[in-house]
């Protein structure tokens, strides 16, 4: 392995050029391992290129023939994920989703977003590919696992960019990341996997703690191992296994607004005299204040995106970050959010969180005109509680339609008045950020999950034998990557009992 740094005057056929020689190989035996931008210093912007030889490596998988009907429910990349590994080991199951495939949901999407009908079950949260589909396909994570090579890799086979095997900070893109996930499904299929659509779970059936069945679509499926892979929007599935008395608690979260500024903007602070270069990526950022008593931090950064209408629920409007393989819209965007702390729940009920979500979406509901619009507001006039006054420069990028209104009625005051603090902290650290134009929507309340699901060391329900709570819905993840990779590992665990 050695490191090779480019300038951004420089094109990445360099790289290559000079590996050769120090390698003493052919330019085609070269593979690049990493590769990331160093812009602490923005006139002197440099590209790392970590480079070695190519070696080839195949994973072996072992096999069994079980009569065991294994069931998975949800297609995000938790049950996706799942659903391969259990087909590597000979293991067929049936893999519900409430949800249309990813080519029929985009088209709900698409419509929704220019003024039609909500479908409660197949929009930016519910469907194929779980709400990372619309997410701007982010791959980065702080979970530091072996299997994120293998995660990457299944991604590239099914017709990802090949460039997320070596970036710092992977991403497929919205776009492309739909033909993704169809050719996972088909190569799950092709390995015995059957895929149920838009057939929401809607009882799980057990004898003295022990699953048995599903019911779905009104019908009743066998069902002796269950993995739960349903997403953190799936709150009427929460609520059933609460009242089965599976064990569950509430778990903290944030919540917040979606910032906009100009790509521009971002692309001047980080890059300076580069900022124009096509060599460098659209620049990205990533912010924390401790000006309050909660931390407020930016999450699910999109370079060159929109903000989406992310509601699951009618009468609620909530947004969410977008952004396609180029990254190449007017605008920036990202999630600022405060900590929720389990105090702020009304109850200590394991669903508060999910009441108090509710609570926030409601009113960001009523703020936007009661038709999806998202209220919107100068960040500057939210910074100093003045009355909404319009908007500037920016453009929000919301496509369902948007309304000025007065975001601080969203959140209760200390929440607001954390978020108002942290913007202007961020303010300080990008020249403009909450600033020049800077618009905000609400309400970002879906980041992560609200509940955890408990299990054991064997990755099953403490309390219910058989069910595998699984992914971010579950509790168990926080993005694409991690929870493809606790999809994995709950499948080998699943494995594992069966062999045993």
């Amino acid at each position: 392995m050695i490191t090779i740094e480019l300038t951004p005057y420089d094109s990445e056929e360099v790289v290559f050029d000079r590996a050769s020689k120090k390698l003493g190989v052919p330019k085609n035996s070269v593979v690049i391992r990493k590769k990331s931008i160093d812009a602490r210093h923005k006139n002197n912007v440099k590209i790392i290129y970590s480079v070695d030889i190519k070696t080839q490596q195949e994973k072996t998988y072992q096999t069994i023939e079980t009569n065991k009907n294994v069931v998975v429910i949800g297609t995000g990349p938790a049950g996706l994920f799942c659903a391969l590994t259990l087909v590597r080991h000979g293991i067929k199951p049936i893999i519900f989703e409430r949800g249309d495939t990813v080519e029929n949901r985009t088209k709900k999407v698409e419509s929704f977003c220019k003024g039609g009908a909500l479908d409660v079950n197949s929009n930016v949260q519910f469907g194929e590919g779980g709400a990372g589909t619309f997410s701007d396909g982010k791959l980065n994570t702080g979970v530091n696992n072996g299997l994120i090579a293998q995660v990457l890799q299944d991604f590239v086979d099914c017709g990802a960019p090949k460039d997320i095997l070596y970036l710092a900070k992977p991403h497929i893109g919205s776009d492309r990341l739909k033909t993704t996930i169809i050719n996972l499904r088909k190569k799950i299929e092709a390995q015995g996997g059957r895929f149920i659509f838009n057939t929401t779970v809607t009882d799980f059936n057990f004898k003295d703690n022990k699953i048995y069945s599903v019911t779905a679509g009104g019908n009743d499926y066998p069902a002796d191992l269950v993995v739960l892979a349903v997403g953190h929007s799936a709150r009427d599935t929460f609520n059933t296994l609460y009242k089965k008395g599976v064990l569950m608690e509430s778990k903290e979260f944030a919540v917040g607004l979606r910032i906009e500024q100009l790509q521009d903007l971002i692309n001047e602070d980080r890059y300076g005299k580069f900022k124009n270069f096509k060599t460098l990526p659209p620049a990205d950022y990533k912010l924390v204040s401790h000006a309050t008593n909660r931390s407020v931090f930016t999450f699910c950064m999109c370079p060159g995106g929109v903000v989406m209408p992310a509601t699951s629920e009618e009468n609620a409007v909530v947004v969410n970050g977008m952004s396609n393989y180029l990254r190449d819209e007017v605008n920036a965007n990202s999630a600022v959010i405060a900590q929720v702390k389990k105090s702020d729940f009304a109850s200590s009920s394991p669903l508060a969180g999910i009441d108090f979500q509710r609570m926030l979406e409601s009113r960001a509901f009523i703020l936007g005109g009661k038709n999806y619009n998202a209220p919107v507001m100068l960040a500057k006039d939210f910074i100093n509680g003045d009355k909404p006054k319009g908007i500037e420069n920016v453009l929000p990028t919301y496509s369902r339609g948007y309304t000025v209104s007065d975001l601080t009625t969203i959140f209760p005051k200390d929440i607001t008045q954390s978020l108002q603090k942290g913007l202007l902290d961020m303010d300080g650290k990008i020249k403009n950020f909450a600033s020049n134009g800077a618009i905000l929507s609400g309400v970002e309340s879906r980041t992560s999950s609200p509940i955890r699901i408990l299990r054991n060391e064997n990755m099953q329900s403490v309390s219910h034998q058989g069910l595998y709570p699984c992914g971010e819905g579950c509790g168990y993840a926080g993005g694409i990557m991690s929870a493809a990779i606790d999809g994995i590992r709950v499948g080998e665990s699943l494995f594992q009992s069966l062999i045993k």
